[in-house]
């Protein structure tokens, strides 16, 4: 398997490298060269397989003969081994047709553990077969830096730097990173918000001259092509529990980075019937705005209920318009040029070929709380803001009744005390056993201003072998 970059330039590379690489040399994303593709008769003999089989019937294909079998499925029975619920993503029915595939029984309680417990064993193994040192530069927007953090805290050959937005993600968001003991293990709070810490990523990513040769850069966001990939076997594990293949589903995501959603653009393309995918995001809309009307156009980030879709610009975005403009990577690269100026719009068919398989939906903070509290009222089931938006957004965009619908429960109701008591409900989640002191923990992060040359020059100093 092969690895070709979103913008044409760059080098194509095998999976230990885009593994390690983040983003590619031109700018771009790193993408399957082609994608593996399942008959019906195959996904349908999956039926009843373990969450860690079915995964490694998935994935399988992207590492090819990069990690031994053997080796692979070891390491994907640990990763999920450590989740709190023996379906590991189990179902729970909402009404007629409608359900939730709860993402949150990982130990950092939200889907990110699905890649993030995974990709800090990927790591691990590569390193110590390179005897290679890395450092790992992440942004998070709530809940990828604390998986991180819980994926990669063990693992000898990495040092992590999370940035997170100073004052912008829930409290106990922050204390689930800024708790975890370890040298290795570094959180930066940074006076801005979570495009600020993204584009900050980036562009060390794209210059790194910074760490003087001394070791590279690793991705932990969604850029890293190893999580979209592990993301892609929920989509399978729903359908299998519901009927599928013999049936088409529809998927409801929230979604602001566009990760999660474009894994369940690639199940489709590889033989899994899915009929309807709606993007569910909150007043940060730059994707309900483009897939409605064909506009993509940056507005002012606001600061919401649900602060890990409080994103405007969403990386995993290109790689959807790279396959839209025929895998023309010049096309992608001048679209995103123009992007950052102003207003976009792509050709009218491309977007009409989006719309055939996309819905989207804006959900403001009142239909947030209205949806957590009607979804309490009507089963005694809580949700966590974000997949209240995805539940809201599903209802709105429904295409076909007889299709099951199923909402991406991407995060524990706990993490989020002050959207659950902003929506009225009396009920208050409390975080599981393993967490139960999280607020008598030792917090230790830095506060840095919006400035990469302070955050790049406080990695230079902190690193193991700076």
């Amino acid at each position: 398997m092969r690895y070709i970059s979103t913008r044409g330039e760059a080098p194509a590379l095998g999976f230990e490298d885009v593994l390690l690489t983040g983003l590619a040399t031109d700018g771009g994303l790193y993408v399957p060269e082609s994608l593996p593709h399942f008959s019906l008769e195959e996904i349908r003999s999956w039926r009843g397989l373990s969450y860690s089989e079915l995964a490694f019937n998935v994935m399988h294909p992207f590492v090819d003969d990069a990690i031994p079998a053997d080796d692979f499925r070891k390491m994907l029975d640990e990763t999920y081994a450590v989740f709190s619920h023996q379906a590991v993503a189990p179902l729970v029915q909402l009404d007629s047709n409608e359900w939730v595939m709860e993402l949150f029984r990982g130990p950092t309680l939200a889907f990110k553990d699905f890649a993030l417990q995974l990709l800090g064993r990927l790591l691990d193994y590569v390193l110590e077969k390179r005897k290679q040192h890395v450092v790992i530069m992440g942004a998070t927007s709530g809940d990828t830096g604390s998986a991180a953090i819980e994926g990669c805290r063990r693992c000898e050959h990495v040092d992590i730097f999370i940035l997170h937005p100073h004052e912008r993600v829930s409290e106990v968001q922050r204390r689930q990173m800024t708790t975890v003991k370890g040298d290795n293990i570094h959180n930066i709070a940074v006076r801005g918000n979570f495009d600020d810490c993204q584009r900050m990523v980036k562009e060390s990513f794209g210059n790194q001259g910074f760490l003087g040769g001394k070791t590279q850069l690793a991705a932990v966001n969604s850029i890293n092509w190893a999580r979209i990939m592990a993301q892609i076997v929920y989509y399978f594990q729903a359908s299998l529990a519901l009927g599928g293949p013999d049936r088409s589903m529809a998927f409801s995501v929230p979604t602001g980075n566009f990760g999660d959603i474009f894994a369940g653009y690639l199940a489709k393309k590889m033989g899994l019937p899915i009929s309807q995918l709606v993007i569910a995001t909150n007043r940060n809309d730059i994707l309900h705005r483009f897939m409605s009307g064909n506009q993509y156009e940056q507005h002012q980030l606001e600061h919401t209920l649900s602060p890990s879709m409080d994103i405007m610009v969403s990386s995993n975005f290109e790689r959807l318009l790279f396959d839209l403009h025929g895998r023309d990577g010049q096309a992608v690269k001048t679209l995103l040029e123009n992007a950052a100026k102003g207003p976009v719009s792509i050709e009218d068919y491309r977007w009409k070929h989006a719309r055939k398989l996309f819905d989207s939906d804006a959900v403001d903070d009142k239909g947030t709380c209205d949806t957590i509290r009607e979804i309490q009222e009507q089963n005694e089931y809580l949700l966590d803001p974000h997949t209240a938006i995805g539940v809201r957004a599903a209802r709105n965009c429904r295409r076909d009744s007889s299709v099951p619908m199923i909402t991406l429960g991407t995060a524990h109701p706990a993490k989020f005390p002050d959207a659950i008591a902003e929506s009225g409900v009396s009920v208050r989640p409390q975080l599981p056993a393993h967490m139960a002191d999280l607020f008598e923990r030792e917090e230790r992060y830095t506060v840095l201003d919006n400035n990469i040359a302070g955050v790049q020059e406080f990695i230079t100093k902190h690193w193991k072998n700076a």
